[in-house]
């Protein structure tokens, strides 16, 4: 094993983050799809659409029942195959379309439970004023209670996404090169594997400081806004 190096540990952390924007793109693609199909999720069972509730019920339990690391492979291998039933061939998809979609079904799924419950946290009165001065519940949804419970999630989502963060390391199983690969193929490369991972470390680090500042940020200025004037 080779000593430790300041040297590697340098001259590795501009190559490692040219791989930077892989692990980026894994967590917008995944949180812009996870909002998205969330918050759907999150009204289907709020509203109990019938067989949506029952099928948001089973996708939510097996998601969040079950490792990323399982259910990006489930993924890979059995979605061509269902989708060949139907005549569809993705069998030459790249490797990243199938962790856009496990990271970001994944994600949704834990949205879902946190949008649900931020919804379910909105005073009834709120309901009560919107459906009075005519809106359906569908407007009611998108101008008073959506902006409302997006506040309240607003924690739990920062919580989320450097979670999200932390598990694109797992993307590796796959070949794909992000941050935590790159690290890997310098290290194995120049007997410095060390070196390389502890680079990886303090860009996680710096990465999940800047969110959790973000979103500390958000929470503050929102809870501002809303608070009552005296």
């Amino acid at each position: 094993m080779a000593h430790f190096s300041f040297r590697y540990m340098v001259e590795n952390l501009p190559k490692i983050l040219q791989a930077l924007p892989v692990t980026l793109m894994i967590v917008f693609v995944a949180m812009i799809f996870g909002v998205l199909l969330g918050t759907l999720l999150a009204i289907v069972r709020i509203e109990r659409v019938p067989v949506l509730q029952n099928i948001a019920v089973v996708l939510i339990s097996f998601v969040r029942g079950t490792p990323i690391f399982i259910q990006m492979f489930v993924l890979y291998y059995g979605l061509p195959m269902l989708l060949l039933l139907v005549g569809i061939n993705i069998m030459r998809a790249e490797k990243m379309v199938f962790v856009f979609i496990a990271y970001g079904v994944n994600t949704a799924a834990f949205f879902a439970e946190i949008f649900r419950s931020a919804i379910l946290s909105v005073p009834s009165d709120q309901w009560d004023a919107a459906l009075s001065i005519g809106h359906s519940r569908a407007q009611a949804y998108l101008r008073i209670i959506t902006p409302q419970s997006a506040v309240i999630a607003i924690p739990s989502v920062g919580v989320m996404m450097t979670g999200l963060l932390q598990d694109t390391s797992l993307t590796i199983a796959m070949g794909v090169i992000d941050v935590v690969g790159k690290a890997r193929a310098l290290g194995k490369h120049n007997m410095h594997l060390l070196e390389a991972y502890i680079d990886t470390a303090i860009i996680f680090i710096i990465l999940s400081i800047f969110i959790e500042r973000t979103f500390a940020f958000l929470e503050r200025k929102t809870r501002t806004q809303r608070a009552p004037i005296k």
